[in-house]
């Protein structure tokens, strides 16, 4: 008995202490959640953005070609500096631009402003030309599209318009067309001479193969004219003159050079002989409905920028250039180490030479030089001449030239390993899967095979 009293009264004690600590915690007060306005700040806010890489290396001060004190630069910072501009030049990809712009649907787009239909009107009939501009909810559309502020891409167009446009327009005036049919090139190439749709269609005009040589234009291992800004305009003028003769109307004609005259005339047909393109629009292939409105809103920004506060870029080319003839057999190379000149800018100037040869061997050929060096390559043409031997031996061999020609194509292959993906194949590329979906016709993204070759579009 005395044993169980002697644990009986410690067993009672703890039982007491838990029940009363137990009783205090019911009566605590629950802490009251503070609304917004008394929250407290915290001491430190840490703020998350994208911060642009910055180049910790000097960089040399910007000049364009011509000025002076430009020649203070080594050929290869010069060539790096051009190399740099043509890789952002090619991320702006063709595709991309094209799906932007043209094929996809704007009708449900509004212009960013509040300015009213009745200005957009005034604004196209202002612009008096033989090629019809009308306005309607379509244009109304592309003409958001293309003035959205969002876009940097309408700028830096705009910018390279201050090299082709002057050359483009020389070659309509000559054929007898309108001017305005100069905003063509801005829809099918965005004014990049070397861009390359899926389909094979190549150049500022994006001439098809068959089609380019069907006007007169050389296309073969060592030169593509269908690259060459005034060869191929010259292709194109004669083209247009064709299709209006054949429609006799200009918006038929323009729809006819994205579709072909035979689409054309079914959608006449179809529509039960329309006269006109928005007689036949529904008859027509979806991208060529998108392909004329999006003409009349390129016209449109082209005209209208500043009202929309859109500032062309610096051109990346020299506005001031000289023609040479070239009656012997030459490397871009030649030129280039002779007169002191970034090989790049010669290849942005003659994009028509694949494989950096001239082949002036049975029939002379062009070469584009900066103003400034013109009077340097008259002088120094038998000094160049003499450099042939150390430029186009490496071209003796079919072997070296195979892989000049696969170094220079527009895409390489991949071949799908197991646990690739086509978004990790993507990111490795540095391309949109959409593209790479695009160029190889794949419908699932989900849906790759072990083995599987894919065409990959160079950066």
């Amino acid at each position: 008995m005395k044993t169980l009293l002697r644990y009986a009264l410690p067993l009672t004690l703890l039982l007491t202490l838990c029940l009363d600590a137990s009783a205090a915690a019911r009566k605590r007060p629950r802490k009251r959640v503070k609304n917004a306005s008394e929250a407290v700040v915290p001491d430190t806010v840490y703020i998350v953005k994208y911060i642009q890489p910055v180049d910790t290396a000097e960089a040399p001060q910007r000049l364009k070609f011509g000025e002076r004190g430009c020649t203070k630069y080594s050929p290869e910072v010069r060539d790096s500096l051009l190399s740099g501009w043509y890789s952002r030049n090619v991320v702006a990809s063709y595709d991309d631009f094209f799906d932007r712009y043209v094929r996809e649907d704007t009708t449900g787009n509004t212009p960013s402003d509040s300015t009213p239909d009745s200005v957009y009107a005034r604004r196209l009939q202002m612009l008096v030309s033989p090629v019809q501009l009308p306005y309607n909810p379509i244009v109304r559309g592309y003409i958001a599209r293309y003035t959205d502020s969002r876009y940097g891409t309408i700028s830096r167009i705009l910018g390279l318009s201050q090299y082709y446009f002057p050359l483009i327009e020389e070659e309509l005036i000559k054929a007898g067309l309108p001017v305005e049919l100069r905003a063509l090139p801005i829809i099918e190439s965005a004014l990049n001479p070397t861009a390359v749709s899926r389909m094979g269609a190549a150049g500022l005009w994006q001439f098809m193969p068959s089609t380019g040589k069907m006007y007169g234009l050389e296309v073969n291992s060592l030169i593509d004219e269908r690259y060459d800004p005034v060869l191929a305009t010259r292709a194109a003028c004669r083209y247009l003159k064709d299709m209006y003769a054949l429609f006799g109307d200009w918006m038929l004609a323009i729809a006819s050079y994205n579709c072909g005259p035979g689409n054309v005339n079914k959608a006449i047909a179809r529509s039960g002989g329309g006269k006109s393109f928005w007689e036949i629009y529904d008859y027509l292939p979806r991208e060529t409905r998108g392909y004329v409105p999006a003409f009349i809103g390129a016209s449109y920004a082209y005209a209208y920028h500043k009202q929309h506060g859109i500032e062309f870029t610096e051109p990346p080319l020299p506005l001031a250039v000289d023609t040479m003839r070239v009656t012997k057999l030459m490397h871009l190379g030649q030129v280039a180490s002779t007169l002191d000149l970034p090989i790049e800018m010669l290849r942005q100037l003659n994009p028509q030479y694949r494989l950096d040869i001239i082949p002036a061997t049975n029939k002379h050929y062009t070469l584009i030089l900066p103003q400034q060096y013109a009077c340097r390559y008259i002088a120094s043409e038998e000094e160049i001449q003499r450099k042939d031997s150390l430029f186009l031996k490496e071209y003796i061999n079919p072997t070296n030239v195979a892989k000049k020609r696969a170094a220079t194509s527009s895409y390489l292959t991949h071949t799908v390993k197991r646990g690739e993906t086509l978004g990790s194949i993507a990111r490795k590329y540095k391309v949109s899967q959409q593209t790479i979906m695009r160029d190889n016709r794949i419908r699932n993204a989900n849906r790759l095979s072990i083995g599987q070759k894919l065409k990959i579009r160079r950066r």
